[in-house]
């Protein structure tokens, strides 16, 4: 009996221990990064009234959790170095140590929290083809990346972010692999400009519109109406149902595709299969412009279902049995890609490219067959031009292929029903849990990349959601100078030659005019490295370049001149003199300028510059407002300063 009850009370006590164990975030690990010249906040919990010790660099440093168990030491602020060690203790009234935390490796330099959507999310495996030798060798102890894992809450703040795999990791091309290939650069960008330890925090997701990073107090104040689309979705039950009847319907809908796919029945990717009375179809044509487009495969716009086509290539028998890599560029929407019955991938929507190892074995001598198989949900099967399609070997040597394909229908289905899962892109629910839990954690600086979602109906309210999502994580930080940098959108889609007005300049416009009206807001400007036929276009290394240049003004340059900008602007009749903050390149002739006069209608003018100034004349009498690369995409624009910065999409009123 004695020793039960022994053994109770020493079951007690471990109890007792393991309530009044000291936590911390999960920002706070082995080989993290901490901002040079700042205060360095360490937080966590603790039982309410539990005594806890901070050990740093041979100092000690105390705290009390409050009644709620929070607690917060701030370091003082600490020069570039390291490695050192921090040493958290948790200790209960008699003084007694009931817990320890020892995070080493720790390096003290600084600290860049890169967010937005799919664009800083495009990793270095995605990008490698455009720097391969640049990566393969790279290796940076002194560089260090933290991925924050997607989430989302429509309640409340959270307190701590998910775990994640890439926790303070350095930089090797495998630890790299799948992160930020913008926060990748820009971290060794950094790193070359100062020498000193670089920690890259990316905190972003895909599709994600501006208003998800907003906290609710924001979107209550300011925008009510967005308010009430959260507070719907704040039912748990509700939500967990729609979920699951969402998933129980894409479930259905893929079945019933592929047990009606007379391609799956039929062995359509086989080698063998008889394909001679498939349709051959040219899936690029030409633009007058010597540009391509993309041939739909299907004769409907809005076809929903499975297409499937092949294309015959000849392997030599030097190269038959030799594992390869196929590139068929991006697709439209989801694929399964087959070399002579073999599957050899599979992409679940458009925008990854499709890059397909082909293993040892499977390419004979002779005739081999590269099958795809489209679905689509909505929106016509199609190759995306002007992207890689070829096959390439170890040894570099190609095998392209053809733009002509044989195409066969699979199954045409009804639209899959999608419910609105109330998830991720609700106003307030990504800063609930994702950007919330790392405050504050000190920063040297922000890079903000995202607006894709936003070029819809809702771009207009862009400038006012920028200027507040700027002015609340400088709150929530308690830094009211904050040094963010802005990248404004990249050309994108079809170049037009007649003036448009469209969401993609409208938040173009928004970005400009917040970096020039707030306070230590930069813009990285990126109009000339985007791609007519990808949203995420590969250049990140050069954009990277660009948002350190924006830091290196705002940090350290103030009297730094990054793109030109427009400091005067005269009129004199049908001519438009500007005046710029600097010298640009020489130039025959200046592209992408529109005036227009008091009826609003803006027309192209001709431009041409010399030093720091540019003319511009049109038909427009009396011309009161003048824009420049004011389109989609607007290809032509060349205005650039001597270091081959481009000038910034704009709009401005004349005198």
């Amino acid at each position: 009996m004695k020793k039960i009850l022994l053994f109770a009370i020493a079951l007690l006590c471990i109890a007792i221990m393991a309530e009044g164990k000291v936590s911390l975030p999960q920002l706070f690990q082995s080989g993290m990064v901490v901002q040079r010249g700042q205060p360095v906040p360490v937080w966590g919990m603790a039982d309410a009234g539990e005594s806890v010790e901070v050990e740093f660099r041979n100092k000690l440093y105390a705290a009390t959790a409050d009644a709620a168990g929070r607690w917060r030491i701030d370091l003082p602020k600490q020069k570039a170095g390291g490695p050192y060690k921090i040493v958290v203790v948790g200790r209960d009234a008699d003084g007694g140590e009931t817990s320890r935390i020892s995070i080493d490796d720790v390096l003290v330099g600084d600290v860049w929290l890169c967010s937005g959507q799919s664009n800083i999310d495009v990793t270095v495996e995605r990008v490698y083809p455009q720097y391969g030798s640049v990566i393969d060798d790279y290796r940076n102890e002194n560089i260090r990346l933290f991925r924050v894992q997607t989430d989302f809450d429509t309640h409340s703040p959270k307190t701590d972010i998910k775990p994640t795999p890439i926790n303070w990791k350095p930089v090797t091309k495998e630890n790299a692999w799948l992160f930020s290939a913008v926060g990748y650069f820009l971290g060794r960008e950094m790193y070359d400009r100062t020498g000193v330890p670089q920690g890259i925090i990316v905190n972003s997701l895909g599709g994600s519109p501006i208003q998800a990073w907003l906290a609710a107090d924001t979107i209550r104040r300011h925008f009510p109406e967005l308010y009430q689309q959260t507070v719907f979705f704040q039912d748990d039950d509700m939500v967990r149902a729609i979920q699951l009847g969402n998933a129980l319907a894409q479930s259905r809908w893929q079945k019933m595709l592929d047990d009606s796919d007379q391609g799956l029945a039929e062995g359509f990717a086989a080698r063998d299969y008889d394909d001679s009375g498939w349709t051959p179809t040219l899936v690029f044509m030409q633009n007058g412009d010597g540009s391509h487009r993309s041939v739909n495969l299907s004769a409907d716009q809005c076809y929903t279902g499975s297409y499937w086509v092949r294309q015959h290539i000849s392997i030599d028998a030097a190269h038959a049995g030799q594992p390869a890599r196929l590139l068929v560029g991006t697709l439209y929407d989801a694929d399964q890609t087959y070399v002579n019955g073999c599957l050899v991938g599979s992409t679940g929507y458009q925008y990854p490219p499709r890059r397909y190892t082909i293993p040892a074995g499977v390419l004979v001598e002779g005739d081999n067959v590269v099958t795809v198989r489209f679905i689509t949900k909505g929106g016509a099967p199609r190759f995306v031009p002007e992207k890689p399609y070829k096959v390439v070997f170890e040894s570099q040597e190609e095998v392209p292929l053809s733009d002509t394909w044989l195409v066969h229908e699979g199954a045409v289905m009804p639209e899959c029903p999608l419910a609105n899962t109330g998830g991720q892109n609700l106003p307030s629910v990504l800063y609930n849990a994702m950007l919330y839990p790392l405050a504050p954690y000190a920063l040297s600086g922000v890079v903000w990349y995202q607006g894709e979602s936003n070029t819809g109906d809702d771009s207009c309210n862009y400038e006012r959601w920028l200027t507040q999502l700027v002015g609340g994580w400088r709150q929530l930080w308690q830094l009211p100078n904050l040094p963010f940098v802005v990248v404004q959108l990249a050309n994108y889609m079809s170049p037009s030659s007649s003036p448009q007005n469209t969401g993609w300049t409208t938040v173009r416009e928004a970005q400009r005019r917040v970096s020039q009206r707030l306070p230590n807001v930069g813009l990285a400007v990126t109009i000339d490295l985007g791609e007519t036929v990808d949203i995420h276009p590969l250049r990140k290394r050069e954009v990277a370049q660009r948002v350190a240049l924006g830091f290196d003004k705002l940090l350290w340059n103030p009297a730094a001149q990054l793109y030109p900008e427009v400091v005067r602007a005269k009129t004199n009749g049908n001519v438009v003199e500007l005046t710029l903050n600097q010298g640009i390149k020489e130039e025959a002739s200046l592209y992408e300028f529109e005036l227009a006069g008091s009826d609003g209608c803006f027309v192209n003018a001709e431009a041409c510059g010399s030093g720091s100034t540019i003319t511009v004349r049109s038909s427009v009498e009396r011309p009161e407002r003048l824009r420049y690369a004011w389109k989609n995409n607007p290809l032509k624009a060349n205005v650039f300063n001597l270091h081959g910065l481009p000038m910034a999409p704009m709009e401005i009123e004349l005198e």
